[in-house]
């Protein structure tokens, strides 16, 4: 069984989820630099969390753990298995305090506003789904940035917290969605494998809600 598991803000909360489930995460948390970690027949792909269903859906991992914003921005071929309710966030469209109402009233009247975004698939979906315009600029860095030197007028982007909104003065002008960790599969490995993985997802059920 290879696992992928994410760096970053749901590292720990997806540990503790493998964790109930029997996988030996232990070795996840050695202080070194590996990407990849051996466990007792068990194989951990540590990844960003962008390229966890990449590597699920091509079959270089039979599951893998990864926030909801990822597959419906980047919508895998995968199983998605379950909600595990944890690394809750919101997906959020914000501009700075000063420019907030501006903003607000060119998405009224329908002009185009500039959007800078890491999630473009979902931002321009937003926009469409409520017949406005937008002209929209994929980033990968400090979305926050965007507005503040004149690059975008708004941007979309996710908060857990919205301490970063505030410490750049920006404000949320609607709420676009939710966004919590998932437990998906590959396809393959989810019919070849099915008494194994559905006995991971099995031991994953206490705090989390299977999908579907």
């Amino acid at each position: 069984m290879r696992v992928a598991v994410p760096k970053g803000a749901i590292f720990e909360d997806a540990l503790r989820s493998l964790a109930a489930a029997g996988l030996p995460v232990e070795v996840l948390r050695e202080n070194d630099r590996r990407l990849l970690y051996r466990a007792e027949g068990v194989e951990f792909i540590v990844g960003r969390p962008s390229d966890v269903p990449v590597y699920v859906e091509y079959g270089a991992a039979d599951i893998g753990i990864v926030g909801k914003d990822v597959l419906e921005e980047q919508q895998p071929n995968v199983v998605e298995l379950m909600d595990l309710r944890t690394g809750w966030c919101q997906m959020i469209l914000a501009a700075p305090s000063q420019m907030a109402e501006d903003v607000r009233g060119a998405i009224r009247h329908a002009e185009v506003v500039r959007v800078a975004t890491k999630y473009p698939r979902i931002a321009r979906g937003y926009f469409e789904g409520r017949g406005r315009q937008a002209e929209i600029i994929a980033l990968h860095g400090s979305i926050e940035l965007a507005p503040l030197v004149g690059l975008a007028d708004c941007i979309v982007d996710l908060t857990a917290t919205g301490t970063t909104l505030r410490e750049n003065d920006l404000v949320i002008l609607d709420e676009i969605s939710t966004s919590t960790a998932r437990l998906i599969a590959n396809r393959g490995s989810y019919r070849l494998r099915h008494a194994e993985v559905a006995a991971l997802a099995e031991g994953m059920q206490r705090d989390g809600a299977p999908i579907g």
